[in-house]
């Protein structure tokens, strides 16, 4: 039960260290991938979320036209991003430190 603990505080260490030997711009790069990483996650999950609903329901209403899907997916993509940019789901985080991990076994 201790090991498993012990090693997660020894990654978190590891990170924190390879964090202060990263410049900001490299910094920068691994944060804006990790936030396009999870805009993308929650695209493809907003996209599963609206397939169920009908052509003539939700925001783009009823005589959107053959174009409607188009307009959904960009819409679905957006909200995607908005949520993304503003904080996201959790996902970012994750994918930010394994970023930062990666970096440190790489040196």
């Amino acid at each position: 039960m201790v090991a498993p603990v012990m090693a997660a505080l020894s990654a978190a260490s590891a990170v924190s260290e390879t964090v202060e030997k990263l410049s900001p711009s490299a910094l920068k790069k691994i944060k804006n991938t990790a936030q396009q990483f999870e805009s993308v996650f929650l695209t493809n999950m907003l996209e599963e979320m609206f397939a169920g609903i009908q052509e003539q329901e939700g925001p783009l209403g009823t005589g959107a036209g053959p174009g409607q899907s188009a307009w959904r997916s960009m819409l679905t993509e957006e909200y995607a991003n908005t949520i993304a940019k503003s904080g996201g789901v959790g996902v970012a985080d994750h994918v930010q430190r394994e970023l930062i991990a990666l970096q440190e076994r790489t040196r």
